[in-house]
Formats: structure tokens, sequence, C-alpha cells
């Protein structure tokens, strides 16, 4: 006779950590008095991205001592975004909640982010309205959500907090990879989904350090212009190309008229300028632009457009959405 699965949880709770060892502890307790108040099931699901101290020993005790607590161990550091991929190929909760394990959010917000998604919310990104970093942390964040928000159309103050609470649909239709976890609101806004946002305490780091650098901002200024690409031009990357190209091209026209005139009008040579080489430069790229966008039209062509089309279905027969 098999073994009886148990059935999936309500909510699911997903915690990234690396070097925690300290913190995690705290998060379980902390984590178990949130959701005491809850009228539903839930589990958390920690995954070890790759430490090196004791986190997975701590977190497979905890495992082995409540079956609401699971966790998964990576091979090695693979980043927050490979950490939460990883994490929601596991989860089996219809809600999702993220939190970071180093105890700088609150676990006691995740009842009001909750709250949201039963209001009709998609996502609920947490706003550190008083956030507890060095002015070092906060004043590159702040241009970046401003930056973010001008760019993709969804205005938050806080792109980036780390808690999170969403249907698991949403996080199984945004790609995460590199460094998209920072763009998530963004991109499920792009989606069509709901996405609203609600001031959470945030905490003092107590233990570790952070795991982020300056070098953040560069992987992240880099995956903004995936997001560009992905949230306007997912689904029409002949515009985008074809655009940069007829640029290019105009631009280039225009300087070869102008030294096309300059041949015919007067006696000066103009084989050995620079502008001419220039000129034929821009042609070349404006081709191949205009080429590369053609072929991403027919790649998107045979892989289909609107595979990432959310469709809501409602009839007296039945009332539920599907992915077409």
């Amino acid at each position: 006779m098999s073994e009886r699965r148990p059935s999936a949880p309500e909510v699911s709770l997903l915690a990234p950590a690396k070097n925690e060892a300290e913190s995690l502890p705290l998060l379980f307790a902390e984590i178990r008095t949130a959701m005491e108040s809850q009228h539903r099931t839930w589990e958390l699901l920690v995954v070890d991205d790759g430490s090196t101290d004791e986190s997975w020993r701590v977190i497979a005790e905890q495992a082995a001592a409540d079956p609401r607590f699971r966790g998964i161990r990576l091979r090695r550091n693979f980043g927050k975004a490979a950490a939460l991929a990883a994490g929601v190929a596991e989860v089996r909760g219809a809600l999702l909640v993220t939190i970071d394990a180093d105890l700088q959010d609150d676990p006691a917000e995740i009842p009001r982010l909750l709250d949201e998604l039963d209001d009709g919310a998609d996502l609920v990104s947490g706003h550190k309205a008083q956030r507890k970093d060095p002015l070092g942390k906060r004043l590159p964040s702040k241009f970046f959500n401003w930056m973010t928000g001008m760019i993709t159309g969804l205005r938050l103050a806080d792109h980036n907090c780390g808690l999170k609470a969403a249907r698991t649909e949403v996080y199984r239709r945004v790609p995460l990879y590199g460094e998209l976890h920072r763009y998530i609101p963004a991109l499920a806004y792009q989606l069509g989904y709901r996405v609203r946002e609600r001031a959470v305490n945030h905490r003092p780091r107590l233990h570790g350090r952070s795991k982020y650098g300056f070098e953040r901002y560069v992987r992240g200024a880099l995956d903004l212009l995936t997001v560009v690409a992905l949230t306007r031009y997912g689904r029409r990357p002949a515009h985008l190309f074809g655009g940069l190209g007829l640029l290019l091209g105009t631009i280039g026209t225009l300087i070869l008229l102008y030294l096309t005139g300059v041949w015919v009008f007067t006696e000066q040579s103009i084989g050995t300028r620079p502008l001419l080489t220039l000129g034929m430069l821009l042609e070349i790229f404006a081709v191949q632009m205009v080429s590369l966008g053609l072929l991403a039209e027919l790649v998107l062509h045979r892989t289909g457009r609107d595979r990432d089309v959310t469709v809501l279905v409602a009839d007296h027969t039945h009332d539920q959405s599907r992915v077409a």
C-alpha cells in the first residue's frame, strides 16, 4: 500500500537563505506565531543557497521536528533569483509569500499581505517605509525604484522588498533568473496581474552581513534592459530591432546624402573622410537590426506569441482562469 501524500496547504512561505544559521531559529518561531492567527493551512520552504555555515543543519532539524517546515539545498550559491525559482517549483500552496531569511522582513506583516490577496490583488509587494539600512544603500535604492517605475510604468516606492505575497501562478509565470527577482512586480504587472503595495515594518540586521555589494547595481541595471525588452517588446521584437535599424539607417542615409552633395557640387574629395565610413557602417547596422527583428518575429511566431496571456472565463457553469 502506497503512503498517502499530505494534502497541499493553502499558503506556502518561501525563504531563500545563505549563511543564516543564527537567524533561522528565530525566523521559524516568528513565522509560526504569525501564522497561528490565520485560519489557513501553511508550509514554509527554506532554500539553502549554497551556505557554508550550519544553515542546512538548522533547516534539516526543524524539518524533522515539524512537517510544515521543509528545506531544499542547492549545490552551490546560484543567487537569489535561482533560489526563488527552485523554491517556486517545489511549493504546493495556491498562495505564496516570499520573505528574506535575515530577519529584516517582519513575519508579523504576513497576515496583512494575505488580506490584500483576499481583497482582489494578485501580488502585494511590501514597502520598507522606515528602512533600517545605511544611507549608502537607501539612496541607490531610491534611484533604482524611480528608474524602474519610469521605465516599466509600475510606480512603486519599493520594487525590491523581499516580503511579497502573491498567487502562486504569478511566480510561475514570471521569469526568474539573473537579477530579475528585483523586477517581479513589474513583470507581473506587464502580464496583466493586479499589483499593489503595502507599507511593512523593516528591522535592522541582527546577524551576519549583507550578501550584496556595489556590483548588484551593475547587474540590476543590465537586467533592467532585459525587463524593458520583455515588458515593452516581448510580443513585438521587430518594433525594437526594426526601430533601432530605421533610426541608424536614417542617420546613415543623411550622412551619405550630405557627402554625395559635397562630391557632386564641390571639388572636395570624400573618399578619405571618416564620415563616409561612419555613414556606411550605420547603413550596415541598420540592415542587420531590421533582419534581426524579422528573425525574432519568426521565432516568436513559431513558439507562440500569446503563451503568457491569462484568460478569465466566467459563465453559469464555471468561473476560473486559464493560460492560453
